[in-house]
């Protein structure tokens, strides 16, 4: 492998030379017909194979703006709307990680709503995938084809990835089958981004573009670091940062789906932050990153395991957390029931404890942390939005118009499933929010400033 990096640097060099002017007695460098030429073509004959091109269609609920003159021929449904049923036709990649029995990762957003999914491999063969379970919170989505001769990618370690290593992206941006871009692991545990619910990103400077969604991101091995999920960028194109769900990540959705038919999400019962420099020099920490324990919720996992407030979690299972969202993201993937052993810094000391976690979607949830108007109220995911479990009399939430048993199915006019949508659609508003909520029969608006 070194030797191979080796040739690889050089080819790179020899690349910037070429990309300035060369004094005349200057010799451009070369490769003998002797000598091995740098290339990642062989491993890529091995790998392509085994991701595909993805084709769906549905149709799904859109809301049109209606003039005030004619809403009265539409019905009440909110301000200024009528719901209806679209059809759409879209593109994607997906990751075969299963030869034997069929099994394709992709992004959950490329095959949402999908009434039907053509997967078309390398070799041209089309068949049609059936799905088997999706998690929109991480973005991911498992399909199953039937076939013979699938070829599959190895699954590489994600947690022993570093900043530097080199990253390939291959996929199908804009319907451009098999197309493969270079570049490196920019940064690890990327999160607090808004782009999903539960963030533990890989950046890579490999160009990442429409259309690659739920495709590969391999090592100079030809194993699967990553599944590519999303860019920043200014106008939807490249501009070098991309996103990728680690595999040791996708590999705990995955199993949940295929032994429960659904990602059951692990709960830990902390809340908190981030580990900042000015927590830092107050509490006189001798870290500077961590996730920092603000409360431990009565009863829950956290609790029975001893956590207490005022600890820093700075590993969970000996993989370093640097942030709050990391280890949200960490918990949530692993699962319920699965044991952590999470690293702590207590009084100045390092110890570890061990916790079996616990069922996020049985959790009830403040939402002080949320917003400040919403001070008093308990919430819950339910099936279609956030249920109120609870409204402290006299409380903030009380005083806005909230009761027990409303259900959050909106943020202006945003569709609302769960908590952690509910989270992200109020950190990412401008102004005023207008909570959409369905209370027996009847739908209504609750506004927050």
């Amino acid at each position: 492998m070194n030797k191979k990096l080796s040739l690889v640097s050089a080819a790179i060099a020899a690349g910037l030379m070429l990309a300035n002017p060369l004094p005349a007695e200057a010799k451009i460098p070369f490769f003998s017909s002797s000598e091995e030429i740098p290339t990642l073509a062989p491993m890529l004959e091995q790998a392509t194979p085994a991701i595909v091109h993805i084709s769906v269609e549905g149709s799904r609920e859109v809301q049109q703006r209606i003039p005030e003159a004619f809403r009265y021929f539409f019905g009440q449904r909110g301000p200024n709307e009528q719901r209806q049923e679209r059809p759409f036709k879209g593109l994607g990649s997906g990751v075969i990680i299963d030869a034997d029995k069929g099994y394709i990762v992709t992004n959950n957003h490329v095959i949402e709503d999908a009434d039907n999914i053509q997967i078309r491999l390398k070799d041209g063969r089309t068949f049609k995938a059936k799905k088997l379970g999706t998690d929109a919170q991480s973005d991911i989505a498992l399909l199953q084809i039937e076939a013979q001769k699938l070829a599959q990618v190895p699954l590489a370690n994600s947690d022993k990835l570093r900043v530097g290593d080199f990253a390939i992206a291959v996929g199908n941006p804009f319907g451009l089958e098999q197309t493969v871009t270079s570049g490196i692991i920019s940064a690890l545990g990327r999160g607090g981004l808004g782009i999903e619910g539960l963030e533990d990103f890989i950046q890579t400077d490999a160009a990442i573009n429409s259309g690659n969604s739920g495709g590969a991101l391999l090592n100079l091995r030809g194993e699967l670091i990553g599944i590519n999920t999303a860019i920043l960028g200014p106008n939807g194109g490249n501009i070098g940062i991309g996103f990728a769900i680690p595999t040791n990540m996708m590999k705990n959705l995955v199993d949940q789906i295929i032994e429960y038919g659904e990602v059951r999400p692990g709960s830990l019962g902390i809340r908190g932050g981030d580990v900042t420099a000015d927590l830092t020099e107050a509490m006189n920490l001798k870290v500077s990153r961590g996730a920092w324990v603000n409360e431990v919720i009565p009863d829950s996992p956290a609790d029975k395991a001893g956590l207490k407030s005022g600890d820093v979690v700075i590993s969970m299972n000996d993989n370093r957390i640097s942030n709050f969202n990391e280890l949200r993201a960490k918990v949530a993937t692993l699962g319920a029931g699965k044991k952590a052993k999470l690293g702590i810094l207590r009084d100045g000391k390092e110890r570890s404890v061990t916790v079996t976690l616990g069922s996020l979607t049985e959790a009830t949830v403040s939402a002080n942390e949320m917003h400040p108007m919403l001070q008093g109220a308990a919430l819950s995911n339910a099936d279609k939005g956030v249920k109120v479990d609870t409204v402290e009399a006299n409380s903030p939430a009380a005083q806005i118009g909230l009761m027990a048993d409303d259900l959050i199915i909106g943020v202006n006019r945003q569709a609302i499933k769960n908590v952690s949508d509910l989270r992200k659609a109020l950190e990412n508003r401008n102004g005023i929010a207008a909570l959409n909520i369905q209370r027996g029969n009847t739908n209504l608006y609750v506004l927050i400033r």
